[in-house]
C-alpha cells in the first residue's frame, strides 16, 4: 500500500474537519424548510444513493443473517436515534453550541463502559467525565442564558449518548467488516427507519426556497457520506492518537462558520466551555497514550490493538 504525502494526507484531514464542521450549520439552514424528521430522511436519501454508487463502484461484503439484527440496531443508535435527536435538538440550540455538544459523545462512552459494559473506569476517567459535564452545562447555560434553558435543547445530549452507543457495538463487529461494508449498512438501515417521516416531504421539497434545499444536499453528500470515507482513508495511514487532535478543531470552525453563515453571535461562556468539554475529552486521550507509551516497554501487540480501537470510538463525535 502506497503511503500519500503529508500534503496529502492534511489535504484530506482538513477537508473532514469542514465537512463535519458544516453539518450543525446545514441542519440549522434545513430546518427552516423541513420538520426534524423530514430532514434526516432526505439528509439520508441522499447519503443513501450515494452508498450505494460506492458501493457498486467498489464492492461492499454481503452481511451474515446472523448478523442482520445488530446491523438494525446500529442502523437505529447511529442513525435513526442519533439524528432525529439531533435536529430536535438543534431548533433550540445555536449551531455553535451543537457543534460543542456533539463532541462530547466520548464522555457518555466512559458511563456506557462503567455501567453497561462493567469495565473498570480510573479515576483519572472519572475525573474527566465530571469535569466534561460542568463544561455541557457552561456551554448550555451560556447558548440559552439565565433562567431560559428550554429542555428540548438536552435532546443534544441523548444524540451523543446514541452515538456512544452505536460505537460500543460497532467494536464488537468492527472485525467483521470493513468500514466502507459497516458504514453502507448503518447508513441504509437508519434511512428505511426514517422512513417513518415519509408522509408530507414531496411536498416539502417542492416548496423549500433552493438554499435551504442545496444545504441538504451537501449535508448528504459530505458530512453524511464523503467524510466518513475520507476519515476511513486518514486511519489506514495515520495512528488514531494523532489523528484525534484534528477532531478537536471541528467546534471551534463550527463557531466561524457559524457566526460566518448564519450570523450567530458567539457568547464567551459558549466559547469556555467548549474549551473544558474539549480538554475534558483530550484528557481521556491522553490517558491512554500514556498507557501505551508504558507498554511500549513491554510489546503486547493485544494490548495496542484494543487501545486502537477505543480511540476510534472516541474521536467520533455525532455528525
Amino acid at each position: 500500500m502506497n503511503t500519500p504525502s503529508p500534503f496529502k494526507l492534511t489535504l484530506v484531514i482538513a477537508s473532514v474537519i469542514l465537512c463535519w464542521a458544516y453539518s450543525p450549520i446545514g441542519i440549522h439552514m434545513g430546518l427552516r424548510s423541513y420538520s426534524p424528521g423530514q430532514l434526516a430522511l432526505l439528509r439520508f436519501l441522499i447519503a443513501s444513493v450515494f452508498m450505494g454508487g460506492v458501493a457498486l463502484a467498489v464492492g461492499i461484503d454481503r452481511p451474515r443473517l446472523r448478523d442482520l439484527p445488530w446491523l438494525l440496531v446500529l442502523g437505529f443508535f447511529g442513525v435513526f436515534l442519533h439524528h432525529t435527536s439531533l435536529n430536535n435538538g438543534q431548533q433550540w440550540v445555536t449551531a455553535a453550541a451543537s457543534s460543542v455538544l456533539a463532541q462530547s459523545a466520548p464522555l457518555f462512552s466512559v458511563l456506557i463502559a462503567a455501567f453497561c459494559l462493567k469495565e473498570r473506569v480510573s479515576a483519572w476517567r472519572w475525573g474527566c467525565v465530571l469535569l466534561g459535564l460542568v463544561g455541557v452545562l457552561m456551554v448550555i447555560w451560556g447558548d440559552a442564558g439565565v433562567g431560559e434553558i428550554d429542555p428540548r435543547g438536552l435532546l443534544l445530549l441523548l444524540a451523543a449518548v446514541s452515538w456512544s452507543v452505536y460505537f460500543a457495538i460497532q467494536k464488537h463487529y468492527a472485525h467483521h467488516y470493513s468500514p466502507l461494508t459497516m458504514a453502507c449498512y448503518m447508513v441504509w438501515f437508519g434511512t428505511l427507519m426514517l422512513g417513518v417521516n415519509l408522509p408530507g416531504l414531496p411536498a416539502a421539497v417542492m416548496q423549500a426556497p433552493w438554499p435551504e434545499n442545496l444545504s441538504v444536499l451537501v449535508l448528504g453528500i459530505f458530512p453524511s457520506a464523503l467524510a466518513y470515507l475520507a476519515w476511513g482513508y486518514v486511519l489506514k495511514h495515520v495512528d488514531v492518537s494523532r489523528a484525534a487532535v484534528a477532531m478537536y478543531l471541528i467546534p471551534p470552525v463550527a463557531m466561524v462558520m457559524a457566526a460566518t453563515l448564519l450570523g450567530e453571535h458567539i457568547a464567551l461562556q459558549v466559547m469556555l466551555g467548549g474549551v473544558v468539554v474539549l480538554a475534558s475529552v483530550a484528557a481521556i486521550s491522553l490517558e491512554g497514550r500514556w498507557g501505551s507509551v508504558t507498554q511500549a516497554e513491554r510489546p503486547q501487540p493485544m494490548a495496542i490493538e484494543v487501545l486502537g480501537d477505543k480511540g476510534v470510538a472516541e474521536i467520533h463525535g455525532g455528525r
